[in-house]
């Protein structure tokens, strides 16, 4: 069984630098028609609009979120946040 995660062992990391990324949605595409893709182009994805997006650290989803304004800048503000002990055993 692993070890439980506590506050303890978990402010050794507090300074660990960490990627987020905010995922509007996705899809796929074949190579052909992303080289056919110009300026102006649209493509479908998979969400429909107002749901909320996917808020990712290094690849786990965290939270669940929507994009606001900051001053002239995107932000983006959590609605959902994933259990604490869930999000440290995906990482």
């Amino acid at each position: 069984m692993p070890p439980k995660v506590t506050a303890e062992n978990l402010r050794v990391l507090e300074n660990v630098e960490v990627q987020m990324t905010v995922e509007v949605g996705n899809t796929e595409i074949k190579i052909r028609d992303l080289l056919r893709l110009n300026e102006g182009a649209v493509i479908e994805l998979d969400r429909l609009a107002g749901d909320p997006l996917d808020i990712l650290v290094n690849g786990t989803m965290i939270a669940k979120g929507e994009i606001v304004m900051v001053g002239e800048r995107f932000g983006v503000r959590f609605t959902e946040i994933v259990d604490p002990e869930k999000r440290v055993e995906n990482l």
